[in-house]
C-alpha cells in the first residue's frame, strides 16, 4: 500500500489534514499531530469440543495532540469528518494560550520499513478457514495424554491500518498485522488437577500456523500441564537462579525494562535515573529494545508518533547508554526519540515503551550454567508478577521449573515466587549463555490504563542470589 491508499481508506486528503493541524496550533501550541487509526479485531474460541463464542470489533477514528513546552493537549473523535476533527483540535490547542500561532510544513511522505509483510490480510480470512484449526489442536490435545479432561483454545487477529501526520511536516503510514492461538488444558491423575498452556502469537498471517505449528501447540501445552503432576515446592529462602532461556525474559522485561523507559526517569521515578554511562552489569551483559525484529509479536515499521523504529542499546557491555525516548523525554534529554513512543489506540497520547526487550547472547554455556549451581532452581515459565518501578522491587510468580542440586537438574517445581530488586539482580548476573532464545507467545505490556503487544527474550542466565518463595 501507498499513502495515497491510506488518504483513501480514511477518506481524507493532506489538505484536510493540513487544516486540522493549523486547528491545533491555532492557540500558540509548539507543535501539532494527528493519529488516524482503523482497527479490526476478530476472536473465536472453543470449550468443551465445541466451537462456543466468536465475535468481531472494529474501532476508527483519530487523535489529535497539541504540545507547548513539555504540556500536552489531547482529544480524539471517533468521526472523521472536517468538523468534527478541527472541533477535536480546536479542544486540544487550549493547552496552550497565546494569540501568536505558527505556520505548519507542507506535508511530505516518509515511506517506512517492512518488518511484517504477511501474504493474505486478515480481512480476507473468514472464520469457516479459522474454525478447522481449532477443531484439529483440540483433537491432537486430547491424542497426547489420555490425563487431559478439558481443553480450551482461542483464535485471535488483528489489524491496524495507521496514518500519521505532523505540523513538521511528515506523513506516514503502516498496516499492522497480528495473529495468536492460545491453548489451554486441564489433566487429572488420581483426583489431582493441573492446569497449563502454550500460545503462539506475532505480526504474521495465517500462513504462519503451519501443521508443523499446530502439533506444536497441542504437544507443549500438554507436555506443560502433565509434567506438574510430578512437581514439588523448594524450600524458601535466598540462592542461586537460572533463568531459561526464552519466555523468562518477563522478569528483564518487568524488573529493568520498565525502569529505563524516559518518562520514569525524566520525573526520578526511576532508580535508573543517574546511571547513563555507569557500569550496571557485568562487561558480558548487553540488553537492547528492537523494534526492528521481522513479525515478532512487539515489533512496528514506525513508532505512534511516526517516527522510524530501531535497536535501542540500553545496556551495553555492562555500560548503561539509553533510556527508552519518546517526543517528550527526547526533547528533555536532548536527543533523539529512540522510535518507543507508543499508544494503546487514537482514544489515547503515546508514552515511551517497550517493544521487543530481549539480552544478546553470552560467553558461557547452558550446561556449564547447570553444572555451575550447588543449589538452586531453573525457572522455565513465569506467569504474573509485580514490579515498584521507583526501587525496582519485584515478585514474579514462577509456574513452573526445576531444582538444581549439585549441578544436576532434579525434581520439578511449582508455585513459587522469586523475590528481588531488579537493579540487584542486573549486578548479581555472573553468567549468560551464548543460546538465545525470542520468546513465541503472546505478551501486551500494561502501562497508564493503556496495554500494547510487546515480546521478549533472554539466553539461559545465572543470578548468583533471588529470594525463593512458597506461593
Amino acid at each position: 500500500m501507498i499513502l495515497n491508499d491510506y488518504l483513501q481508506h480514511f477518506e481524507v486528503n493532506q489538505e484536510l489534514i493540513r487544516q486540522v493541524i493549523l486547528e491545533g496550533l491555532s492557540k500558540g501550541g509548539d507543535y501539532c499531530d494527528v493519529f488516524f487509526q482503523n482497527s479490526i479485531s476478530d476472536y473465536i474460541g472453543l470449550e468443551d469440543n465445541e466451537v462456543n463464542r466468536a465475535y468481531s470489533n472494529i474501532d476508527l477514528g483519530v487523535g489529535i495532540r497539541v504540545i507547548k513546552g513539555y504540556q500536552t493537549g489531547y482529544s480524539f473523535t471517533e468521526i472523521i469528518s472536517p468538523e468534527t476533527m478541527k472541533k477535536a483540535a480546536r479542544t486540544a490547542a487550549n493547552i496552550a494560550n497565546s494569540n501568536q500561532s505558527i505556520d505548519a510544513q507542507a506535508l511530505s511522505e516518509h515511506k517506512p520499513a517492512e518488518y511484517y509483510k504477511i501474504n493474505t490480510p486478515w480481512e480476507k480470512i473468514g472464520i469457516e478457514e479459522k474454525i478447522p484449526y481449532l477443531q484439529r489442536i483440540n483433537e491432537k490435545v486430547f491424542q497426547n495424554d489420555s490425563r487431559v479432561i478439558k481443553s480450551n483454545i482461542s483464535f485471535n487477529n488483528s489489524t491496524s491500518y495507521i496514518l500519521f501526520a505532523n505540523s513538521e511536516g511528515r506523513i506516514t503510514y503502516d498496516y499492522q498485522p497480528m495473529g495468536q492461538i492460545s491453548v489451554s488444558c486441564i489433566a487429572e491423575q488420581n483426583g489431582q488437577r493441573e492446569q497449563n498452556g502454550f500460545n503462539l502469537s506475532g505480526r504474521r498471517g495465517i500462513e504462519f500456523f503451519t501443521d508443523e505449528n499446530v502439533n506444536r501447540l497441542a504437544e507443549e501445552a500438554v507436555k506443560r500441564t502433565v509434567s506438574l503432576f510430578e512437581a514439588v515446592k523448594p524450600e524458601a529462602g535466598e540462592m542461586e537462579v537460572v533463568l531459561s532461556a526464552g519466555s523468562s525474559g518477563i522478569l528483564l522485561h518487568e524488573a529493568i525494562g520498565h525502569g529505563m523507559e524516559a518518562d520514569f526517569n525524566r520525573k526520578n521515578i526511576s532508580i535508573f535515573s543517574d546511571k547513563i554511562g555507569k557500569p550496571v552489569a557485568e562487561s558480558f551483559v548487553t540488553i537492547v529494545d528492537d523494534g526492528t525484529n521481522p513479525h515478532v509479536r512487539g515489533s512496528i515499521n514506525i513508532d505512534d508518533e511516526g517516527n522510524d523504529t530501531e535497536k535501542t542499546f540500553l545496556i551495553e557491555n555492562g555500560i548503561m547508554k539509553s533510556y527508552l525516548h519518546d517526543r517528550l523525554s527526547a526533547k528533555f534529554y536532548g536527543v533523539k526519540p529512540t522510535g518507543s513512543g507508543r499508544r494503546e489506540s487514537f482514544k489515547h497520547m503515546p508514552l515511551p515503551r517497550m517493544r521487543n526487550t530481549y539480552m544478546l547472547p553470552g560467553p558461557h554455556k547452558r550446561e556449564d550454567i547447570i553444572a555451575s549451581v550447588k543449589k538452586g532452581i531453573i525457572a522455565e515459565s513465569f506467569t504474573n508478577g509485580q514490579v515498584m518501578i521507583g526501587g525496582g522491587d519485584f515478585t514474579f510468580y514462577v509456574k513452573f521449573g526445576y531444582l538444581i542440586e549439585n549441578g544436576k537438574i532434579q525434581k520439578p517445581i511449582k508455585d513459587i515466587n522469586i523475590i528481588g530488586n531488579g537493579p540487584e539482580v542486573l549486578k548479581n548476573i555472573v553468567m549468560v549463555a551464548d543460546d538465545f532464545k525470542m520468546t513465541e507467545g503472546g505478551w501486551t505490556c500494561g502501562k497508564d490504563g493503556q496495554g500494547v503487544p510487546v515480546s521478549m527474550g533472554l539466553p539461559t542466565v545465572k543470578v548468583s542470589k533471588i529470594t525463593v518463595g512458597g506461593y
